[in-house]
């Protein structure tokens, strides 16, 4: 057989397969994500804290609902202004009766220096295999142009990961009950625009937690 039309003929195989497994290629730009939706519930996935210990999110949820975080990383100057802003709320998501889960690609040892930095009182997590920015359908490649903008900068999405995959989340603000089901979602694709604490507070009184039967 011609080698050109054997490899093409590979290739579509190969891409079936996938397609039969549910297996979804990473987009290469934020704009291409696919997250999760209201009414959806988050994937079987865990993620590590600052000591390495796998946590699986669903039972996270199961012990309290969540404001679930997915941030950029500790590098990222507008994922601390972030974060820094969650503290000053997280009594009162408590009050309402919701935890904060902060979630970042960067690897457990790096947890802590971002968790001092802005002087948080909640616990933040490492996804840094980017199962569970996946899972969500937050996750995109970023482009190697961008990687060496970034190491112009002082910014090594390798060394704060630990991992070559260059993958990175669309920020992004879940609102999880005790099942696991997803009762409100925020994204944007362009990372310097956040949901605002009141905006926050606002989704979180208007979703409060049934209790537990």
């Amino acid at each position: 057989m011609n080698r050109p039309i054997y490899m093409k003929l590979v290739a579509i195989v190969l891409i079936s397969l996938a397609a039969s497994m549910g297996v979804a290629a990473v987009p290469d730009a934020p704009g291409k994500v696919t997250p999760l939706d209201v009414g959806d519930m988050i994937p079987d996935v865990s993620v590590r804290d600052a000591d390495g210990q796998d946590l699986n999110m669903r039972a996270m949820v199961t012990m309290q609902p969540a404001v679930i975080i997915f941030y950029r990383g500790g590098w990222c100057p507008y994922c601390n202004k972030h974060l820094a802003a969650l503290a000053d709320i997280q009594d009162s998501l408590n009050g309402q009766g919701y935890q904060i889960l902060a979630i970042s690609p960067d690897k457990p040892a790096g947890l802590a220096e971002t968790t001092e930095k802005n002087e948080l009182g909640y616990l933040l997590f490492s996804d840094s295999k980017a199962k569970a920015i996946e899972a969500f359908g937050l996750g995109f490649k970023v482009e190697e142009e961008t990687l060496e903008k970034y190491k112009g900068y002082g910014i090594d999405l390798e060394a704060a990961s630990g991992r070559a995959h260059h993958i990175l989340p669309v920020p992004a603000v879940y609102l999880v009950d005790h099942d696991g089901k997803i009762l409100f979602r925020y994204y944007n694709p362009d990372y310097k625009v956040r949901l605002s604490t009141e905006e926050i507070l606002a989704a979180a009184k208007a979703n409060a937690p049934k209790p537990v039967e």
